[in-house]
């Protein structure tokens, strides 16, 4: 069964070398997540095990009942929790595959798109752009949606019709892992059945603004016969950024250019002189709205990197604390034995 999860020969190798293997233990993958426990597909069979700080898609050591052991992951796609603390949401990891699922109709969202490929940049992961429900518009999409991903491939498909769902089919291979990443209403789960050929998932309707309703409500990961695994996950109503500036430069590589031909190094291409990128929009070479998002997104990673330093601060101050009130008592108790010998 892990084999068709995706372990492979490099991941046996490093389990053979792990103590936990010589301990015993079981190497198996999260399939699904809840609040207090994880399923975790073992060889030939499926385990609930109490775990907190486990993603879906996470290879893992367990002894099958009662404990698991995360192993190194080779990507992670993270945002930033939808709460106020600055703590990041593992959505996945070790995925293989991006997809970023954008409704061609109306109108895609160039924005949006750009939020989420900033993530899946970050991931480590391969980026690749969907357009659904391209049966209900006439004018070239890809094209239009290619103006901002910059050599992301962009292919446009439908559920519907099946238009190109040989081509999505294509991009992946059995052992790897995807998964969909768009807001409710974007088709993902009609998309994936009509891949599939069968009903894998649940779909909804969608409302008369053309926003959906979340007809997945758990991350969890799914076989897919010949097609690798899928991880589905709830439709985003927000894409918070995390404190990862290699996502930005990725998605933004053009104006990455541009700031290395500016006159000065720190420059934040605003209402400095010189500036090579705003140069760039005054010259129509570059769309004022791409270089707004992309402030924002900057923005909103440098506000989170500083929140996670500020709060990595006050854990080691109270970790400092910690140890020093334990190092207290060690020696009262110490000086109360001396005292009384």
């Amino acid at each position: 069964m892990i084999t068709e999860l995706g372990w492979d020969a490099q991941r046996e190798a490093e389990w053979q070398g792990n103590p936990l293997s010589e301990a015993g233990a079981f190497p198996g993958r999260v399939v699904r997540v809840e609040r207090t426990v994880v399923h975790v597909a073992l060889e030939d069979a499926v385990c609930v095990v109490p775990a907190s700080g486990c993603a879906v898609g996470d290879w893992v050591a367990t002894d099958g009942s009662t404990w698991v052991s995360v192993l190194p992951r080779r990507t992670e796609l993270s945002r930033h929790s939808a709460d106020r603390t600055s703590e990041e949401q593992v959505l996945a990891a070790n995925v293989d595959a991006v997809f970023v699922v954008e409704p061609a109709y109306p109108q895609p969202h160039h924005r949006r798109i750009e939020r989420m490929l900033t993530l899946a940049w970050a991931s480590g992961a391969r980026p690749i752009v969907l357009l659904t429900k391209s049966d209900l518009v006439d004018h070239d999409v890809v094209t239009e949606v290619e103006s901002v991903t910059r050599g992301v491939e962009v292919i446009s498909v439908s559920s519907e019709t099946g238009h190109h769902l040989d081509v999505l089919a294509g991009l992946i291979s059995p052992g790897d892992t995807f998964i969909l990443l768009g807001p409710s209403g974007a088709g993902k789960s009609s998309l994936v059945n009509a891949l599939a050929g069968a009903p894998v998932l649940a779909t909804g309707e969608v409302r008369g603004d053309g926003r959906g309703r979340h007809t997945t409500t758990r991350r969890e990961l799914i076989t897919i016969e010949g097609l690798g695994s899928l991880i589905d996950t709830p439709g985003l109503r927000s894409v918070g950024m995390t404190a990862q500036e290699a996502g930005l430069e990725a998605t933004f590589d053009d104006i990455a250019s541009l700031a290395a031909q500016c006159r000065f190094s720190d420059c934040a291409h605003a209402t400095e002189p010189g500036c090579a990128v705003q140069r760039a929009v005054d010259e129509l070479a570059l769309d004022p709205r791409r270089l707004d998002n992309y402030h924002r997104i900057e923005r909103e990673i440098a506000h989170q990197a500083r929140r996670k330093n500020a709060y990595s601060r006050v854990d080691e101050r109270r970790d400092t604390k910690s140890r020093r009130a334990a190092k207290r008592v060690v020696m009262e108790a110490k000086g109360r034995a001396d005292g009384s010998s």
